[in-house]
């Protein structure tokens, strides 16, 4: 079976193909389909005078769109074509799904359709031209991070989505059943990344889903998404793990432009700018500072511990106009609000960091505790005991110094192609109140 995408290589030649009806146009002496697949749209044309093309004619008359077909038949080049100049006289047709009903709406014009009324039907929003070559893109650039990944010794590794404690945050787990006891949907693999560092696996990364049950109702949050994480052992600082971080970005966008950036363009209406590096990076306290004399925005002390959501986007403008840059890395948060695992200096100084990409916030990172004494006593401020005794064992029989961070796969999808929502940038979205298709 040929892609539609690939048949100008068969000019000439017998071809079958399977795809899409999307489109049937029966006119007096002759019936036009043009078949759809995920590469490509071609015309098919059938002589209604022709003797044995009788049964195929017939076919036709009952064929309706969006069903699926197998045609097999000749491919021949046609300058009068409007579609690619080229069309395939047919000798057989099969229909292998027939579409029973009209659909829920019209898929190639979305305009006025309710969001909610997309997803019930996603998999209708998605023969959308736009909609599908989003998870191409998305794909496509996940295959690239990998690429530098792998080209830099990581090991790709699948850690538990099922686990027997509440992880980082009772709160914001969702419980379920297991036999007899309870578990819980694990909201990241950090716990897991670690014991790869104490296992000796040096470098290791991930592609999951995560789980995290907050109520939130945002544009880019969702209850479970996938998350792009990785760790790597022997750094000197967390400087190590945002330089990689930016590397590997870096690498994956350029090879994106080059391979899609074209298409995009054109569907998008987007730029794919490939960053330079280093990337920018700049001290909480200074950011806030900077854009209150820049834009007046002042917040109340109590809030400068991390960014709010309007001080992220001034972060995406203060970048572009400072830095001429659409990245910018924020460090120097106050450790009492991050994670107990993440290292802190003398000071209590985080030795970690956010990444703001185009005003949203994509990564945080960090060097993590390694040192038994040390993240035992961080674990014990939090109030954490017995629930975390299994992650703190991981440190007691040698652990090197280690660092890494995690990418959410869905928000940076929505950024890069600038889509309203995480519920579009994801397959199927999972929030508050969606649990279904």
């Amino acid at each position: 079976m040929i892609k539609l995408g690939n048949l100008k290589e068969h000019i000439g030649k017998e071809v079958e193909v399977q795809a899409f009806v999307d489109n049937v146009r029966n006119i007096k002496w002759v019936q036009f389909i043009v078949l759809r697949d995920l590469t490509g749209k071609v015309q098919v044309t059938i002589e209604k005078s022709l003797e044995e093309n009788k049964e195929m004619v017939e076919l036709v008359n009952e064929l309706t769109i969006d069903s699926t077909v197998k045609i097999k038949g000749k491919l021949i080049e046609n300058e009068n074509v409007k579609l690619n100049g080229m069309e395939i006289i047919p000798t057989s047709i099969e229909v292998t799904s027939k579409c029973l009903g009209e659909l829920p709406f019209n898929y190639n014009n979305l305009e006025g359709v309710n969001l909610d009324t997309r997803l019930d039907h996603r998999f209708i929003d998605l023969r959308n031209e736009k909609n599908g070559l989003i998870f191409k893109v998305q794909s496509t650039l996940i295959r690239y991070m990998r690429e530098y990944l792998y080209n830099n010794n990581f090991t790709e590794i699948h850690t538990p989505k099922m686990i027997g404690a509440a992880s980082e945050s009772g709160s914001e787990v969702f419980e379920v059943k297991y036999f007899d006891r309870k578990a819980y949907l694990a909201q990241s693999p950090q716990f897991y990344k670690q014991m790869a560092m104490a296992a000796g696996m040096e470098r290791i990364f991930e592609v999951a889903p995560c789980f995290r049950a907050e109520n939130s109702n945002t544009n880019r949050h969702a209850t479970e998404f996938t998350s792009f994480d990785l760790e790597f052992s022997y750094i000197d600082s967390f400087e190590d793990v945002m330089n990689l971080e930016a590397e590997m970005l870096a690498y994956g966008l350029e090879h994106l432009k080059n391979e899609m950036g074209e298409k995009i363009k054109e569907v998008f209406g987007v730029d794919i700018v490939v960053p330079t590096l280093p990337f920018p990076k700049m001290a909480l306290r200074d950011v806030y500072t900077e854009i209150e004399e820049r834009y007046g925005y002042k917040v109340d002390e109590s809030e400068k511990t991390d960014l709010t959501t309007e001080a992220e986007r001034l972060v995406g403008r203060l970048a572009k106009e400072k830095y001429n840059h659409e990245f910018m890395f924020i460090t120097d948060y106050p450790a009492d609000k991050r994670a107990f695992y993440h290292m802190r200096n003398e000071e209590g100084v985080l030795q970690g960091y956010d990444l703001i990409w185009r005003g949203v916030e994509i990564t945080s990172g960090a060097q993590r505790e390694h040192r038994y004494e040390e993240i035992c006593k961080n674990a014990a401020s939090k109030g954490l005991g017995e629930d975390v005794k299994f992650y703190l064992d991981f440190f007691k029989y040698g652990c090197p110094p280690h660092g890494g961070f995690a990418i959410g796969v869905d928000r940076l999808t929505m950024l890069l192609l600038n889509v309203p929502s995480v519920k579009e940038s994801q397959f199927l979205f999972r929030g508050p109140n969606r649990l279904n298709p």
